[in-house]
C-alpha cells in the first residue's frame, strides 16, 4: 500500500511544523506575555502589601485617636461629676442653711403661738369664772333669796374649778 509508505515522510514533516509551532508558541507565549503577566501579578502583590501597611497604620492611628478620645470622655465624666458632687454639696449646704432658718421661724411662731394660746385661755378662764361667779351668784339668789357676795362666789367657783 502506497498510502503507508508515505506516513513516514508525512509525518516528519507533521512533526517538523508542530515543533515549529510549538517553539514560537513558547517564546512569544513563555517570553513575551509571562513575563508581562507575572510583572502585574508582582505590582498587584506589591499594591495588596502597601494597602495591608496602610490599613494596619491607619488602624493604629485609629486607636490612639480612639485611646484619646476616651481619656477625654473619662476625664471630663470626671469633671462633671466632680461638679456634680460640688452642686450637691453646695445644695445641701443651702438647704441646711435654708432649713435650720426655716426651724427658727417656725420655733419663734411656735413659741408666740403658745403664748397668744396661754393668753386665751388665761382671759378665757377669767371670763368663766367671772360668768361662773355671776351665774353662782343668781343661782343661789333665786335658790335661798339670799345675795352672795360676789368675792365669795369667786372663790366658790375658783375652788370648784381647782378640783376639776
Amino acid at each position: 500500500m502506497p498510502q503507508l509508505a508515505q506516513l513516514a515522510l508525512v509525518y516528519q514533516s507533521q512533526w517538523f511544523w508542530l515543533l515549529l509551532v510549538l517553539g514560537v508558541i513558547y517564546f512569544f507565549v513563555g517570553r513575551g506575555i509571562v513575563p508581562k503577566v507575572e510583572e502585574t501579578v508582582d505590582q498587584r502583590d506589591a499594591r495588596i502589601q502597601a494597602d495591608l501597611a496602610e490599613a494596619e497604620r491607619l488602624r493604629e492611628e485609629a486607636d490612639r485617636a480612639e485611646e484619646a478620645w476616651r481619656a477625654t470622655i473619662n476625664e471630663a465624666h470626671a469633671e462633671a461629676q466632680a461638679v456634680t458632687a460640688r452642686a450637691k454639696e453646695d445644695a445641701g449646704k443651702d438647704a441646711a442653711k435654708r432649713v435650720a432658718a426655716a426651724d427658727k421661724r417656725l420655733a419663734k411662731k411656735l413659741d408666740e403661738a403658745a403664748g397668744d394660746l396661754d393668753e386665751a385661755r388665761r382671759a378665757a378662764l377669767t371670763e368663766i369664772e367671772a360668768m361662773a361667779a355671776e351665774a353662782t351668784r343668781e343661782i343661789v339668789a333665786k335658790l335661798t333669796g339670799s345675795k352672795v357676795d360676789e368675792t365669795t362666789a369667786r372663790s366658790a367657783v375658783a375652788e370648784a374649778l381647782s378640783r376639776a
